[in-house]
C-alpha cells in the first residue's frame, strides 16, 4: 500500500494491488520525514482495465495515474484498489508521495479509540472496521457486548465504543438524530440501559410509552433481574402530578400557558388573584366568584341579588362578590378571567393537580431512572413545572455549597426526551423550551445534562442543538435534516452522502471529546420495547385466538344443521355467557369450514356442519 498522487497535510490517496479498502477503517502512513501518521479511509473504489478510470470523474486525477505507473502498477491490466485517506491530526507538511501504509496495531490507536474502560463508561457498541486490530486489545475490552445483525446475535469482533461518563462535565449534552426505523429509539434504549447500570439519576419524558425495561430479550435470560430495581414508570395524572399548594405564581403561569398560550392580560390576572400556598379549590372558587360578579355587575344585578337574597349565607356570598367586583374589575378584564378559569379547569380535568412529584424526587435521590409517560401535550405541561423545580433544587444546592451555607443534598441528574423538537421547537416559543434552553446553556455547571432524541433535528431549537456536544446520527433521509447535521457536526461530505443508506443500528458518532466522527454500530439491547410485536402478527394472532375459542365451543354442538341454528345459539348463550346472532354464528361456521376446522355438507333437509 503506497501513497500516490498529489498530497496535502490532511488528505491524500493510497493505492494497492493486493488489498481492498473499507470505508472508515484506519491506516498508519509511514512518512519518512514526519514519522507514523494515523489516517481514516473516507472513500474507497476499485478499478480494472474493463472500466475506464475517468468514469468516476475527479476521484482519481492524472497525478494519481502517473504515480501508480511510476510505482510499478499496470493500470491497463491489474485490478487496483484506491482510497482517499484523511489524517486524524493534520500533519505539519504534505504527506510524502510513495510513503508506505499499513494496518495499525491496537497499541498505536488505543489512546484515540478507547477513552475509558467499561467500569467508568457507557458501553454503547462497536467501532466499525476495527476487527483487524481487535484481537490485540486488552482482555477487559473483549467479550463485553453483542451486536444484532441480519437477524442474528453476534459476539463482539471489533473494538468497543465506550463513552466516557466523566467527560460530560466538560462536554455535557447528547443529541440522538435519525429517521423512522433507523435505530434511534433502539440507540436511546441502549444509552438508558447504561445509565441505569451506572446508577445515574435520570428523568425520561416518554410520549410513546415505550421506555419500559421490564421485559428482557430471550438472548439475555441471565440478566433477567438486571433493571428490576433501577427504574420506575409513572404516568402523569395517575401516579404523578403537581401539588397546587407548592406552586409559585411563575409556575402556575407556565402551566396555564402550556395548556393554551396566555395573553398579557391573563398573566396579570394570575399575578393579582393568585395567593401563595393556597389550594386549587380556593383559587378556582375566587376566579368563579369574580367571573360571576363581573357578569352581574355589568348589568347592575349585584345589588338586586343582595336585596333579594333568600338567607344570610346567600347575602354574604353576594356581598363578597360585590367587594371582588369593586376591587378587581378594572384590573382584571372579564374575558381574561374566563380565559384563566378555562385553562385551570382543563389542567384539573387532565389530572395534573391530582398528585404530587414526591415519588420522582425520592427516586432520583435513590439514583433511579424515572420514566414519565403521557401524551406529548401533557408532558409539555408537566415537564415545564417538573424540570424547573428539579433543576433549581440542584442549582440552589450547588450555590449554597459555594457560599458555604447549609443545604439539603440533591443529586446531579440527566434529562432525556424523545421527540425533543416538541419540547424545544425552532421558530416559536413553548413553555418547556425556556427551561430546556436554560439547562442546555448552564446545566453543565450544576451537573444537569440533556439527552435529546428527535427524527427532525431541523425543527429543534438552534441554541439547544449547538449545545449538544455528542451527537449520534442514524439513518437520515430528508435533505434539510442532513444539512442541519452537516452544520452542527464535523461529519464529512462523503459521510453525509451515506446517511440515507445506513443500516438500522449503524451510527455516526460525532463527539467533541474525540474530536472526530466515528462510525459505529449500537450493541444489542438487553431489554425490549413493549411495542415490538408486528401489528399484522397481532391481528392474525387475535384472529386465530378467536377461531380457536369458537372452535372449542362449536365442537361440543356438532353436528349443527341449518334448522337447528336458533336452538344452538340459545344453548351457547346460556352455557358460555356470550351474545350471538344468527348471522354471527353462520359467519363463524363458514369461516371454520373454509379453514378446514370443520366440514360443511348438503343434506335433503339443507346443509349441516360436521366434524372433519
Amino acid at each position: 500500500m503506497k501513497v500516490v498522487g498529489i498530497t496535502t497535510q490532511q488528505e491524500f490517496f493510497i493505492g494497492s494491488k493486493d488489498r481492498n479498502f473499507r470505508i472508515n477503517e484506519f491506516l498508519i502512513i509511514q512518512d519518512p520525514f514526519q514519522g507514523d501518521l494515523l489516517g481514516e479511509v473516507v472513500e474507497a473504489k476499485t478499478f480494472n482495465r474493463y472500466i475506464p478510470l475517468n468514469i468516476y470523474g475527479d476521484f482519481v486525477d492524472n497525478a494519481v495515474l502517473e504515480s501508480l505507473k511510476a510505482l510499478g502498477y499496470d493500470v491497463d491490466e491489474d485490478t487496483i484498489y484506491i482510497c482517499k485517506v484523511r489524517l486524524i491530526n493534520e500533519a505539519l507538511y504534505p504527506v510524502e508521495t510513495g510513503s508506505d501504509a499499513r494496518l495499525p496495531k491496537f497499541e498505536e490507536v488505543k489512546d484515540f479509540m478507547v477513552r475509558t474502560y467499561p467500569e467508568e463508561g457507557f458501553v454503547l457498541g462497536v467501532i466499525r472496521n476495527t476487527d483487524d486490530m481487535a484481537f490485540e486489545m486488552d482482555e477487559e475490552l473483549k467479550g463485553i457486548l453483542h451486536t444484532f445483525e441480519d437477524g442474528v446475535l453476534k459476539e463482539q469482533r471489533e473494538l468497543p465504543y465506550i463513552m466516557d461518563v466523566k467527560s460530560m462535565h466538560h462536554y455535557p449534552h447528547i443529541g440522538i438524530f435519525g429517521g423512522s426505523g433507523s435505530g434511534k429509539s433502539f440507540g436511546l434504549r441502549v444509552l438508558l440501559e447504561e445509565v441505569m447500570l451506572k446508577d445515574i439519576p435520570t428523568i425520561v419524558l416518554d410520549p410513546h410509552f415505550e421506555m419500559d425495561f421490564s421485559t428482557i430479550q430471550s438472548h439475555f435470560e441471565d440478566r433477567k433481574e438486571i433493571f428490576k430495581q433501577k427504574f420506575k414508570c409513572l404516568q402523569v395524572g395517575s401516579h404523578v402530578g403537581v401539588k397546587f399548594e407548592d406552586l409559585r405564581s411563575g409556575d402556575l403561569k407556565n402551566l396555564l400557558d402550556a395548556a393554551s398560550p396566555l395573553t398579557d392580560a391573563m398573566n396579570n390576572v394570575v399575578d393579582i388573584i393568585f395567593r401563595k400556598k393556597e389550594s386549587y379549590t380556593s383559587f378556582s372558587n375566587r376566579l368563579k366568584m369574580l367571573s360571576e360578579a363581573q357578569e352581574a355587575g355589568s348589568s347592575g344585578e349585584i345589588e338586586n341579588r343582595i336585596r333579594n337574597a333568600k338567607n344570610d349565607d346567600e347575602k354574604r356570598a353576594w356581598e363578597e362578590r360585590r367587594n371582588m367586583y369593586q376591587t378587581y374589575d378594572k384590573t382584571c378584564p372579564y374575558s381574561s378571567v374566563r380565559g384563566v378559569l378555562w385553562r385551570l379547569n382543563r389542567l384539573y380535568n387532565e389530572g395534573i393537580f391530582s398528585k404530587d412529584s414526591r415519588e420522582i424526587e425520592s427516586s432520583l435521590l435513590d439514583s433511579k431512572l424515572v420514566v414519565i409517560q403521557g401524551s406529548t401535550r401533557i408532558l409539555q405541561v408537566y415537564s415545564t413545572y417538573l424540570l424547573n423545580t428539579l433543576y433549581h433544587r440542584r442549582r440552589d444546592y450547588k450555590d449554597a455549597l459555594y457560599k458555604q451555607l447549609p443545604a439539603e443534598f440533591f443529586p446531579p441528574f440527566l434529562v432525556v426526551t424523545d421527540e425533543a423538537h416538541n419540547f424545544a421547537p425552532k421558530g416559536y416559543d413553548s413553555p418547556s423550551k425556556s427551561i430546556i434552553k436554560e439547562i442546555a446553556q448552564e446545566g453543565r455547571k450544576y451537573g444537569v445534562f440533556l439527552t435529546l432524541a428527535t427524527q427532525r433535528p431541523t425543527l429543534l431549537d438552534e441554541t439547544v442543538t449547538a449545545q449538544l456536544n455528542t451527537k449520534f446520527i442514524f439513518r437520515t433521509v430528508r435533505a434539510s435534516d442532513i444539512d442541519t447535521i452537516k452544520e452542527e457536526t464535523d461529519i464529512t461530505f462523503e459521510e453525509a452522502k451515506r446517511l440515507p443508506y445506513l443500516r438500522t443500528g449503524d451510527v455516526f458518532i460525532s463527539s467533541a471529546v474525540v474530536g472526530r466522527t466515528i462510525f459505529a454500530r449500537i450493541r444489542a439491547a438487553y431489554s425490549t420495547s413493549p411495542h415490538t410485536l408486528n401489528p399484522f402478527d397481532e391481528l392474525w394472532n387475535k384472529s386465530k385466538e378467536d377461531d380457536d375459542r369458537y372452535y372449542d365451543i362449536i365442537m361440543k354442538k356438532l353436528p349443527i344443521s341449518e334448522v337447528d341454528m336458533l336452538n344452538v345459539i340459545q344453548e351457547i348463550e346460556k352455557e358460555e355467557g356470550i351474545t350471538l346472532t344468527l348471522g354471527r354464528l353462520e359467519d363463524k361456521l363458514q369461516s371454520l369450514a373454509k379453514k378446514q376446522y370443520i366440514k360443511k355438507e348438503e343434506t335433503f333437509l339443507g346443509y349441516r356442519y360436521i366434524k372433519v
